[in-house]
């Protein structure tokens, strides 16, 4: 499982996760993840582009950033395309937490009406 980070030019941080969110590969990122998502207040796209396989340890780990982030005045998107992936975040319910983007279009506009309105 790898992790990038990337601050967009409109302050909006883009967190870029691949390969398979198991066991083994949370255990991989998840410090870090953590590190880039509840340390202050930030709005992220969590880009789960590059995410083959999403079991349930993984969204356990979404979840925590998405409200981690939340409590320090900060906001969470999930970006998706990935059809199984897509279909286990909505099967959760995820969507519950939080936000479900389906393009970095829509991500960028979902984060900037929050940023504009906190």
């Amino acid at each position: 499982m790898e992790l990038s980070v990337e601050l967009l030019p409109d302050g909006i941080k883009l967190v870029k996760l691949s390969g398979r969110m198991d066991i083994a590969g949370t255990d991989q990122v998840s410090v870090r993840l953590a590190a880039e998502t509840s340390t202050e207040k930030a709005f992220v796209i969590l880009d789960l582009r590059g995410v083959e396989f999403l079991a349930s340890v993984g969204i356990g780990t979404l979840v925590r950033s998405a409200k981690a982030l939340r409590l320090r005045g900060g906001e969470a998107v999930i970006l998706s395309n990935v059809p199984v992936v897509t279909l286990v975040l909505e099967k959760t319910r995820i969507f519950e937490v939080v936000r479900i983007c389906e393009d970095m279009e829509s991500a960028r506009g979902a984060l900037a009406a929050s940023m504009h309105a906190s």
